[in-house]
């Protein structure tokens, strides 16, 4: 069976304990949530961190400290810290957690609609000064992108030596309003845009999740599921745990001839050192 790699993403910057009680913000949830995740086959922990109050934060040492409660009971983990992290903060701000210095974070390659009201801010400028910075930190970025042009954005400048250009790896991410929508139509036009040497993963958000999922699973892709994205198993059923939501993508895999990799299987298919 061929290998895929399955992050969770399990708590995110903007779902609420109001919408599903079992969304993460306490350091101890965060740390409950992936080992739930891992122990179902989540190789890969997308990281959002909250204050205990639920406020979403990129503080570096409140990211300390949920890195350091996963790793006490999933250690082999690979952790994604984000640096898209909520709204409003500023690129600085944002970039807290690289300072770190993680395997791997995230880097959003273009600005968009986010919802309703929201504007997801990423210039051109403050990608460049994201890609400068992981690189001197030797942090490998997985790029965000939530339509095509930020793909050929990011490709244009990973050509021109703006973005680390080795093993690029993406994050199609399809189904927030105002962004592409989740069809695969749409995700095989992303994912043909690649380098021959890149790897990816994809991301549906809501409803979206399953079927985009068994997209990327089809195509030979990676997946990410999580309450970040999705709250719920199925129409009318909350997920109880980030735990349940990979278990049921590793079923879909498995139906596929997919088998869900190891962190350190990740690892070698990202060009990871631990």
């Amino acid at each position: 069976m061929s290998k895929v790699i399955i992050t969770a993403a399990i708590s995110g910057a903007e779902v609420t304990k109001e919408q599903n009680p079992n969304v993460p913000y306490t350091v101890a949830e965060i740390a409950r949530e992936a080992k739930r995740a891992a122990d179902a086959g989540a190789a890969v922990i997308h990281l959002h961190v909250r204050r205990d109050d639920g406020t979403p934060t990129q503080d570096k040492e409140r990211f300390k400290e949920n890195i350091a409660a996963i790793r006490e009971v999933a250690p082999d983990l690979i952790i994604l810290p984000s640096t898209g992290g909520a709204i409003g903060m500023s690129a600085d701000e944002r970039l807290q957690p690289t300072e770190l210095l993680p395997e791997i974070a995230t880097l959003d390659c273009g600005t968009c609609n986010f919802g309703n009201d929201d504007i997801f801010d990423n210039t051109v400028s403050m990608i460049k000064e994201f890609g400068r910075r992981m690189s001197e930190r030797g942090i490998k970025p997985e790029y965000e992108c939530f339509e095509q042009g930020m793909v050929d954005l990011a490709l244009s400048l990973a050509r021109k030596g703006l973005l680390p250009a080795e093993h690029m790896h993406f994050n199609m991410v399809l189904g927030v309003i105002g962004t592409m929508a989740p069809t695969a139509r749409n995700l095989s036009f992303m994912v043909d845009s690649l380098p021959e040497d890149a790897t990816w993963c994809a991301t549906g958000i809501g409803r979206n999740q399953f079927p985009i999922a068994a997209m990327a699973l089809a195509m030979g892709g990676n997946v990410r599921v999580g309450f970040e994205d999705n709250l719920y198993m199925e129409k009318g059923v909350l997920a109880k745990s980030n735990g349940e939501l990979v278990d049921k993508v590793v079923k879909i895999a498995r139906l596929l001839g997919r088998e869900p990799a190891t962190p350190d299987e990740a690892r070698e298919m990202l060009h990871l050192k631990k």
